[in-house]
């Protein structure tokens, strides 16, 4: 009997088709990971226009964080006249799905692709945003491997979690948490919580989904067995 190949997903990005230069949309606090999906909502004229520059050419942005944590680097300009500085390293994602509102605002889905690393600023856009020269190349595995299992520490993960949700009165789907896949849960934990700028930068800087998993689990236990006072649980030998 022969095996069947998967089918590919027709709309998925191959690596040689990344477009060397990327607009960057900079947001602290914010972290994009390759296979997660972020929602936007886009009101600034500077940046509707780089999403409507986008949709008619490659549908790619890179999320970036400001290097002053909280900052914007949307906003204004330093007084030696350049823009705001980001970080070196950022997620391009992919424009999935959009929807335009009544009040003139766009409402997005993007969908983590590869990290980048950013060369250069390039002048600005016709529209006013910002623009880079991407190299791609030192995270070319973030599509290669894209199906590697990640190794995680379920049962630790899990403890940290609980712990760190009764610390902050947090709540959530228990139940879709124990049925995530592992990578799919080390992805989506690492975006949606409330991590600082620089616990996301780390997280997006982390050198696979496995050195991601155990530095999420060390984030988790660092900030809720330090807030309760508790031992973080060990493995025995």
């Amino acid at each position: 009997m022969t095996e069947q190949m998967p089918v590919r997903n027709p709309f998925a990005a191959v690596f040689e088709q990344l477009p060397e230069t990327l607009p960057i949309f900079p947001l602290s606090g914010v972290l994009l990971l390759p296979g997660g999906k972020l929602p936007l909502n886009i009101f600034e004229p500077r940046y509707l226009a780089m999403i409507f520059d986008a949709l008619a050419g490659h549908r790619m942005i890179g999320m970036v964080q400001p290097t002053q944590p909280g900052g914007y680097a949307g906003d204004g300009l330093p007084t030696d006249g350049g823009p705001p500085p980001v970080q070196r390293i950022g997620c391009a994602g992919r424009i999935t799905s959009f929807s335009e509102t009544e009040d003139g605002r766009l409402l997005l889905s993007l969908t983590g692709v590869c990290r980048f690393e950013i060369v250069r600023e390039l002048d600005p856009a016709q529209g006013g945003y910002r623009r880079v020269s991407s190299l791609f190349s030192p995270y070319r595995a973030d599509l290669d491997h894209a199906d590697e299992p990640v190794e995680l520490d379920r049962e630790r993960l899990m403890a940290a979690l609980a712990a760190y949700f009764r610390a902050r009165n947090l709540s959530t789907d228990w139940e879709a948490v124990k049925k995530a896949a592992d990578s799919n849960l080390v992805t989506s934990l690492s975006m949606v919580l409330p991590f600082g700028p620089a616990e996301k930068q780390a997280l997006l800087e982390a050198r696979d989904s496995t050195a991601r998993a155990k530095l999420l689990v060390a984030f988790l236990e660092m900030a809720a067995f330090g807030a309760e006072g508790e031992t973080p649980p060990r493995r025995a030998n």
